[in-house]
């Protein structure tokens, strides 16, 4: 009895430790990829991912899409395009070639979804303006009603841009009237204005300003009622569908949503 103890035990201890080195995880795997040992690890992903994003994810894609090329040595991923969601839009509606749009609000990627390019885009990200000022605010400006004196110069958004559609609806809400001196077909060209003391003033995205000696910024009152909301989608019948999902998921990970929160994105 003792003898048949004694190899019972023994049996038990060899499973046990079969389940526990059955149970290591490989770090950093490849995206896509199994964490489960016994099963057969997912094909590497190779091949070249396009991507269209609004201008403002300039900063958090291309810190997203180096790790996500870190994670996938057979993955290259070519120069983003970042401009105006409209003026992307455009562009894809209009054939140029992409597999992942990602707009800085709902209401141009919805424009992709009814030409029928696209379908099922997830919300990844949240954004706020801030009043972007030269560094040493010459214009003294101290709240959105500053905008609206003829002795200030503001840049705007144009109001097709989804950074200009939520400096209307900001504006409007506080009854404040701007003329504006020039509108911009996306947020990098008013902050780059700004800089440049080129303008006293622009309304940008609180993103845009981080880290940034050369501007200084203002939260006006009424930013927390008007959040623009950034869905991403990988668009239909492209090449590399696989890839375009992985990327997405990737953006939606916990890793790929520090890395936005890192950059003062809010969570969708």
């Amino acid at each position: 009895m003792r003898t048949l103890t004694r190899l019972a035990a023994a049996a038990a201890a060899s499973v046990a430790l079969a389940l526990a080195l059955g149970g290591c995880a490989t770090p950093d795997q490849p995206a896509g990829g199994s964490t489960d040992s016994g099963a057969t690890a997912a094909p590497e992903l190779t091949g070249t991912l396009t991507i269209y994003a609004a201008a403002s994810l300039s900063a958090a894609f291309d810190e997203i899409a180096e790790r996500f090329e870190q994670l996938n040595p057979g993955v290259d991923i070519a120069p983003i395009s970042y401009d105006g969601s409209s003026t992307l839009v455009t562009q894809l509606i209009e054939g140029a070639p992409a597999d992942v749009f990602a707009s800085a609000d709902e209401n141009n990627m919805q424009k992709l979804v009814d030409a029928g390019l696209a379908a099922g885009p997830e919300l990844f990200a949240t954004n706020t303006l801030v009043i972007a000022m030269p560094a040493g605010n010459p214009g003294g400006v101290e709240d959105l009603a500053d905008l609206a004196d003829d002795s200030v110069t503001v840049v705007l958004c144009a109001p097709e841009v989804p950074c200009g559609a939520a400096s209307q609806t900001l504006l409007a809400n506080a009854d404040v009237v701007v003329t504006p001196a020039s509108l911009e077909q996306n947020v990098t060209a008013v902050l780059t204005k700004v800089a440049a003391d080129e303008a006293d003033a622009g309304l940008v995205y609180a993103t845009d300003v981080q880290g940034r000696d050369d501007v200084e910024s203002i939260v006006p009152e009424g930013a927390d009622q008007v959040v623009n909301r950034y869905p991403i989608v990988a668009l239909d019948d492209v090449e590399n569908a696989e890839i375009a999902a992985a990327f997405i998921a990737f953006v939606l990970s916990d890793e790929g949503q520090a890395i936005l929160a890192g950059l003062g994105f809010g969570a969708p």
